[in-house]
């Protein structure tokens, strides 16, 4: 896997890792969600990392990360599912996809990842957070072991931004952001007299980041499946989008109802 990132030349991004398709960092920081939320800020703060270097590296730790990753998205939802046989399966897989990315480079650091100091702190905290998930599986609290899953994300995404690393999975994890934050507000805004015009403030943040899916998706846009599922994800944020423009407060309910099922289905398989 070929990492270019200058002045001139970006990294780009797509399934598993980057790739050497082009992107300007400025356009996917530029217009995402407002830069008080992490996913938005970790995602512009490593683009714009990597514009001041130059790095041409094999890394293979990245894509070490990136295939245990999946494992890992399907013990996300399957917590979330609240299946208590299938969770403890998926958790086994991804700790154990996991276990083999830490006893691969722990003890020495590939490119770019070399010069961080946090490197082999971050492997470990990582392999801790799906212990702790595991004996929360093991308690039948899988609520609160899709909780600590969730910080498995946050980790990789701070270990990357650290090193100037993008892939896919920081684009869906932008675009995830800005999700939760409309369907946890929205019920508070559509009960204000002008709270359809912040809620249109804030679809438009969720439908940028959806069209930036489709730039930054790399080879994954000759993926049938991928594509579809994609496709799918920004009808739904179009429709919420529609709704709010037609300033129809039972529109905009039903849409922001139907924003989560295509992401999960594209989360599971690509992100």
């Amino acid at each position: 896997m070929r990492l270019i990132s200058s002045r001139s030349a970006t990294p780009g991004v797509a399934r598993g890792g980057a790739t050497n398709d082009r992107h300007r960092p400025e356009a996917a920081a530029h217009g995402a969600a407002p830069p008080g939320r992490p996913w938005a800020r970790l995602l512009a703060g490593a683009l714009l990392a990597a514009a001041g270097q130059l790095v041409w590296a094999t890394d293979a730790a990245t894509e070490a990360m990136q295939a245990a990753y999946e494992p890992y998205r399907a013990a996300l939802f399957r917590t979330n599912s609240k299946s208590q046989a299938e969770s403890e399966r998926a958790l086994a897989a991804a700790r154990a996809a996991w276990k083999q990315v830490r006893e691969r480079f722990e003890g020495k650091a590939p490119p770019p990842y070399d010069r961080d100091p946090r490197f082999a702190a971050t492997l470990a905290a990582v392999d801790a957070a799906y212990a702790n998930a595991q004996s929360q599986v093991g308690q039948k609290e899988l609520a609160r072991a899709h909780e600590t899953l969730e910080e498995v994300r946050d980790l990789l995404g701070e270990l990357r931004r650290r090193n100037g690393v993008v892939v896919f999975s920081d684009h869906v994890n932008a675009y995830h952001e800005q999700m939760e934050r409309v369907l946890t507000e929205a019920p508070r805004w559509l009960a204000q007299p002008a709270g359809l015009t912040e809620l249109a403030f804030e679809a438009g943040a969720l439908d940028h980041l959806a069209q930036r899916l489709s730039a930054e998706a790399g080879v994954l846009r000759d993926d049938a499946a991928f594509v579809a599922a994609l496709k799918e994800v920004q009808a739904s944020s179009a429709r919420l989008r529609a709704a709010l423009r037609a300033q129809d407060a039972a529109a905009a309910r039903q849409a922001l109802g139907e924003l989560k099922p295509p992401f999960s289905r594209l989360f599971l398989r690509f992100g």
